[in-house]
């Protein structure tokens, strides 16, 4: 059984390695099913992604990630006590390749669009639950993405796909609706 607190890497180079985060209002780590289930879905073409998690929250998406051979991750998050901690468990797994960044997600969303270089091969977009920020994030993160980029999705409703989004793929655990969509043709 998981201590409180703690969420369990599932696969790659720190598989079963737990990384821990604080209490938190809104912070609420993907379950490891749901997330087997998003690197299945990306599967064996999963691999050297520049990725990025714009909410970053316990890091449990961005850290599987790189311990599934992303090439880069950049994380934001806007709570001062959840970034420490991603700071502390990316010192406990010896991360590389990781940028950590304590600002608002919009606002770093807004600043990286005019870094001509500042392009992902997926992003993570799991705002808090009961907000608005994901209707937010969603125009913001188009001119971060490079071709055939994918998006992870993660919310309380069901992603409706509009303005340029197509859904590849969607699942349900309880009352999350996870998503992983793409931008244009």
């Amino acid at each position: 059984m998981a201590k409180s607190n703690q969420v369990r890497i599932i696969g790659g180079e720190w598989r079963s390695r737990r990384i821990s985060f604080p209490d938190h209002e809104g912070l609420r780590p993907s379950a490891d099913r749901v997330r087997e289930t998003l690197f299945n879905w990306l599967g064996q073409e999963f691999g050297n992604e520049r990725c990025l998690d714009l909410f970053a929250g316990s890091g449990a998406l961005g850290f599987e990630a790189l311990s599934r051979g992303a090439a880069s991750l950049v994380m934001v998050e806007k709570s001062r006590r959840a970034y420490d901690a991603l700071g502390q468990n990316a010192r406990l797994l010896a991360a590389k390749n990781l940028q950590l960044h304590c600002m608002d997600a919009l606002e770093f969303a807004t600043n990286a669009a005019a870094d001509a270089v500042a392009r992902f091969d997926l992003v993570f977009l799991d705002p808090p639950f009961h907000s608005n920020l994901l209707v937010k994030a969603l125009p913001l993160v188009v001119p971060l993405l490079r071709p055939a980029a994918r998006v992870y999705v993660e919310s309380a409703a069901a992603f409706a796909a509009s303005d340029g989004w197509r859904v590849l793929k969607h699942g349900r655990a309880g009352q999350v609706h996870y998503t992983l969509v793409t931008y244009g043709k």
